[in-house]
């Protein structure tokens, strides 16, 4: 440990630079991680929350009556849920001091605070006696709009027979406790999230583990001159391992709190219909330990892998002598895993897809150097100018570290093709009329004439007419939430919709999937820029004397600068096409109509963007080159 941190401290300003890129490396891999493993606790949260309103049978002795039914103001659903105590002593549903007594109501914060905006006629006719607000424990999110209305166990509400059960809506169900069950929804979510953080956090894994590998060729020439003056393998172990684990270890400490700084922004982000609770996105102690151990340690087994040269050969590290060629079973790997792919399909489980998509993922990352030594040698072979010939003579000589600087991009590339053309189009939710409420009744034609004499004591012109099981008023979409609020309570059980309500749904869960393909797509070009960055200034530190043996021999700093370019954008587009097309095979069993437009072009923007960032995050690494080869000189290290 004191000879690591006297090397540490005694690297030099190019050193600590050195220093400095992995450190950064792993501050940002620490804080997208801990975002990607927080949104899957958050989502579980609010299933938890949302439990209680899903009811399950009594198997025992019920201690209540429960039922939940949706209402809307304007284009906002409201979740009603009808409440009757059957034991006075039961525990009260969460966010409530006890059971409602028959007429109490009690609102969420925001339905409280909107009931108070809007006229009465609007919104507060339809809860007359508030008694509270509801506490968070009780809510899925900040700007849920949630009303509990306390009944009498023999209430109409809760006997009345109901007709179809429209979404979101709970029969009449006796329960034992208020702990409920997850709603289907909630899974749905809770699939999504998943398969959400599987393609984020490959990549970021990826990008933690090249993090230990940043500036390896100088590494590596200081461990093997140790080796070559008496240090032993085990003590070059633990030297590279107490090396790497010290700067990670700090990386991760910065990352965790920058996470910690940014989570107020990240509450913002609306899903499933309104933003987070802060408390939804900050990981439990030990799972924040967890990551504040999981990252170090595979930075310090990456580096170990990264050693077996020099603990093997030191003196070939020494002379710079190109490691053996990669094996064609990577390869393999690849087509064994996609092999698998189309026998998946929207049955399979999620736990069996996020497997496959993350082999997919690792695999594609084996692969990557395979093919960019393969490119190397056919770029060599054609090359016809100077600054081509030295872009695949390196990409020949080191093609790990010609991969990590694409990696991010290529890896995005799986996600943007993953998603890009998964994603269905806006036209699968429908266009349905919004004028008509309907009522699900057996008494049609009392329950119409009933209808008519509210909607005129109310001022509301429309017409209402008795169909099968059905009374349907039409309003103008001006008066709707006039008319719902005058025909509350006319069938108990039922809230007056219309059938653009009832697929409001659909709607939002193709809006969630869009901010969610956005999310994960803006998660996974910051890791590939920063990747891209981060690897190509490292390789400018890696290769310091070469450049500066080139600049001796008489080569321009331009054509330096044009064969970096060149190892960076020849394997991008080859990798960065191929990533594509895995992507969109990965995707093609659950797609669940033909690919739309839109996602073509977030696809199209996706390219374009990655290719951008790759060629702006090498741009800025140019002054880093310039200085490096400023003083030719080979320096005695």
């Amino acid at each position: 440990m004191s000879l690591t941190w006297r090397l540490l401290r005694g690297g030099g300003r190019r050193g600590m630079l050195s220093t400095w890129l992995t450190l950064g490396a792993v501050v940002i891999s620490t804080g997208l991680l801990l975002f990607a493993v927080s949104a899957n606790v958050a989502f579980s949260g609010r299933a938890d929350r949302e439990a209680w309103r899903n009811p399950v049978q009594s198997t025992g002795r019920p201690v209540a009556i429960e039922a939940t039914r949706r209402d809307y103001v304007g284009d906002r659903p409201i979740t009603v849920v009808d409440l009757a105590a059957l034991d006075p002593k039961a525990a009260p549903p969460p966010g409530l001091p006890r059971v409602p007594a028959p007429g109490e109501v009690w609102l969420s914060r925001a339905l409280a605070e909107l009931a108070r905006q809007l006229p009465a006629d609007r919104l507060a006719g339809r809860f007359p006696d508030v008694k509270g607000v509801l506490g968070d424990a009780a809510l899925v999110h900040p700007d849920e709009l949630v009303a509990v209305v306390g009944h009498e166990p023999d209430s109409p509400a809760l006997t009345a027979a109901r007709g179809e059960a429209w979404h979101g809506e709970v029969p009449p169900t006796k329960v034992d406790s208020f702990a409920g069950a997850p709603t289907s929804d909630a899974e749905a979510y809770r699939v999504l999230a998943l398969i959400a953080s599987v393609l984020m956090v490959v990549p970021l894994l990826v990008f933690g583990g090249a993090a230990a590998r940043l500036t390896v060729a100088r590494r590596d020439q200081r461990l093997a001159a140790l080796r070559l003056v008496g240090a032993t393998p085990g003590q070059v172990v633990r030297m590279t391992v107490a090396e790497a684990m010290i700067v990670a270890l700090a990386g991760a400490v910065l990352g965790a709190v920058l996470y910690g700084l940014a989570v107020p922004l990240l509450t913002a982000i609306r899903i499933a219909g309104g933003p987070w609770f802060a408390s939804d996105l900050l990981p439990s102690p030990l799972v924040a330990l967890g990551i504040l151990v999981a990252v170090p340690v595979l930075v310090g087994l990456s580096a170990v892998v990264g050693l077996r040269r020099v603990v093997v050969s030191p003196l070939g590290v020494a002379k710079r002598e190109t490691p053996p060629g990669m094996r064609v079973v990577r390869v393999v790997a690849l087509l064994a895993v996609l092999a698998v792919v189309p026998l998946l399909g929207t049955n399979a489980s999620v736990g069996v897809v996020a497997v496959v998509l993350g082999l997919a993922f690792l695999c594609l990352n084996l692969v990557g150097p395979w093919v960019v030594g393969l490119i190397g040698r056919i770029t060599a072979k054609r090359a016809r100018r100077p600054a081509k010939l030295l872009a695949g003579r390196r990409l020949v000589d080191d093609p790990r570290s010609a991969w990590r600087t694409v990696s991010g991009v290529a890896l995005t590339g799986f996600v943007a093709g993953f998603l890009g053309l998964l994603s269905p189009g806006d036209a699968l939710a429908g266009h349905p009329a919004s004028e008509q409420l309907r009522l699900t009744t057996p008494n049609t034609e009392v329950v119409a004439e009933r209808a008519r004499e509210r909607l005129a004591e109310a001022g509301v012109r429309g017409t209402v007419k008795a169909e099968k099981k059905l009374v349907v008023a039409d309003v103008r979409t001006a008066d709707l939430d006039r008319a719902r609020t005058a025909l509350d309570g006319l069938v108990p059980g039922h809230s007056a919709t219309s059938e653009a309500d009832e697929q409001r749904f659909t709607g939002q869960l193709l809006d969630d999937i869009s901010t969610g393909t956005i999310v994960v797509l803006s998660v996974s070009f910051l890791v590939a820029i920063a990747s891209s960055g981060i690897t190509a200034a490292s390789s400018i530190l890696d290769r310091r004397q070469t450049y500066a043996l080139l600049r001796l021999a008489g080569t321009q700093l331009e054509v330096l600068d044009r064969a970096r370019r060149s190892e960076t954008l020849i394997p991008l587009v080859v990798m960065g096409g191929g990533s594509i097309a895995v992507g969109v095979f990965c995707a093609s069993p659950f797609m669940l109509v033909s690919p739309n437009v839109s996602g073509a072009i977030t696809l199209v923007v996706c390219v374009v963007a990655g290719f951008a960032g790759v060629i702006g995050a090498g741009a800025m690494s140019r002054p880093l080159l310039r200085a490096v080869t400023d003083d030719p000189a080979p320096r005695p290290d």
